[in-house]
């Protein structure tokens, strides 16, 4: 569905997370992100608002490492029908609505973690981009 064109630069700070994160995943995650010396996967984010669809915990990460932009794939949430939400089997809600996700991510307040789960395309491009271009200052700002 999407291929490394796809893939743009934005700044960390223009994101917005809608739920927690497991630190424990995080952990590995970012272990293995420092072997690989970049990202090898791009997060899918509303191009309208900065939410984070997928990808929470490369976005940690980026805090982590102290990163200025982030490799995204931007879409239209709430008008693509290709992407569906729903909650994971544990989660603490019955349902979950895009503007509900969307709301969250504008707030200051987070879902705990594994709350939606998102329907999107399996397949992301596979990607490398380093860590020191990433941690470079965005040159512009996301495409809408």
């Amino acid at each position: 569905m999407w291929d490394e064109e796809d893939v743009q630069l934005v700044p960390v700070e223009w994101l917005k997370p809608h739920e927690e994160i497991k630190p424990r995943n995080r952990d590995k995650l970012l272990e293995m992100t420092k072997r690989w010396g970049g990202y090898t996967k791009p997060l899918i984010v509303d191009k309208r608002t900065g939410a984070i669809l997928d990808g929470h915990h490369r976005y940690s990460i980026a805090g982590e490492l102290n990163l200025a932009q982030i490799p995204v794939i931007a879409v239209d949430y709430l008008a693509d029908e290709s992407i569906e939400v729903d909650v994971w089997p544990s989660a603490e809600l019955e349902s979950l609505t895009k503007q509900e996700v969307i709301a969250m991510s504008l707030s200051n307040e987070v879902f705990p973690p594994k709350t939606s789960r998102h329907r999107i395309a399996d397949h992301l491009p596979p990607i490398h981009v380093p860590l020191e271009v990433l941690a470079q200052p965005a040159q512009t700002t996301p495409e809408v």
